[in-house]
């Protein structure tokens, strides 16, 4: 079984072949699919889906750094409300939260603000936490500084950064989320996971951006995490069999997933 533990498949690019884009994904052996919320927009859509079938979709709250604005504490209101928890059925984790500062650092003090926040959120109901970097890798380390010794956990989703990032990653008990990405030609990935335990890994997709080769310009969806099983199964010589066990487990423990 695989399980991708980022998929945006709730968004309005799934709208005309949702339930057809589902089977595609059970056929092709994901058992379990992680959805991160993006901020207040998101969440209707969010909780719709994943109460399709509770035994299937697994849910993370929060708010996306691109998202963070100059209205950042009225968005903070609805998706940390009590309502808005109590209408996520399957809550494992806080995300999608992070820094991004790769097309615009207007918001950068209130990025780092809202990603505190959230961190403390995921510290005090002790649920793990789905980060977002781009571009902020030493920001966001910065801020992560004071949760070292704290007992938070999470996941590195989409991460893009070299050996030395991820050991800075692996050495504070996070994993590395792992996506279409890992299939591009001029990815630094591939050197990366080869030094990476295969017990700090978790798959993804992150629906329905970064399309794996042979699938690569189109849209992604979550079937497509056995692309990215297979690519990672090759660059280890480890069997296909054994990455989707091993990494498939590591999301069952992380994420508390039966």
């Amino acid at each position: 079984m695989l399980i991708d533990t980022h998929s945006h498949i709730y968004s309005e690019e799934f709208d005309a072949d949702r339930n057809e884009t589902i089977a595609r994904a059970k056929a092709a052996g994901v058992g379990k699919i992680v959805l991160p919320n993006i901020d207040c927009s998101s969440l209707e859509r969010l909780a719709s889906l994943s109460q399709t079938d509770t035994s299937y979709f697994y849910v993370a709250n929060g708010l996306h750094p691109t998202s963070v604005n100059a209205d950042y504490k009225k968005e903070l209101d609805v998706i940390f409300s009590n309502e808005t928890f109590g209408s996520l059925s399957n809550l494992v984790a806080i995300g999608e939260i992070g820094m991004d500062l790769y097309w615009d650092d207007t918001f950068e003090r209130e990025q780092k603000y809202v990603f505190d926040f959230q961190l403390t959120y995921a510290k005090e109901h002790t649920l793990p936490v789905i980060i977002h970097c781009r571009n902020a890798f030493a920001q966001i380390m910065d801020v992560m500084e004071a949760y070292k010794s704290s007992g938070l956990t999470g996941v590195f989703h989409c991460f893009s950064e070299d050996y030395k990032a991820a050991k800075l990653v692996l050495d504070m008990g996070y994993y590395i989320g792992i996506g279409g990405v890992l299939t591009y030609k001029k990815s630094v990935l591939p050197e990366v996971v080869s030094k990476v335990p295969l017990s700090s890994i978790v798959l993804e997709t992150d629906s329905p951006y970064l399309a794996p080769v042979p699938h690569r310009g189109k849209r992604n969806e979550s079937s497509f995490v056995a692309c990215v099983a297979e690519k990672l199964s090759s660059i280890l010589e480890r069997s296909y069999d054994d990455v989707c066990e091993i990494t498939s487990g590591n999301a069952k423990k992380l994420f508390k997933i039966a």
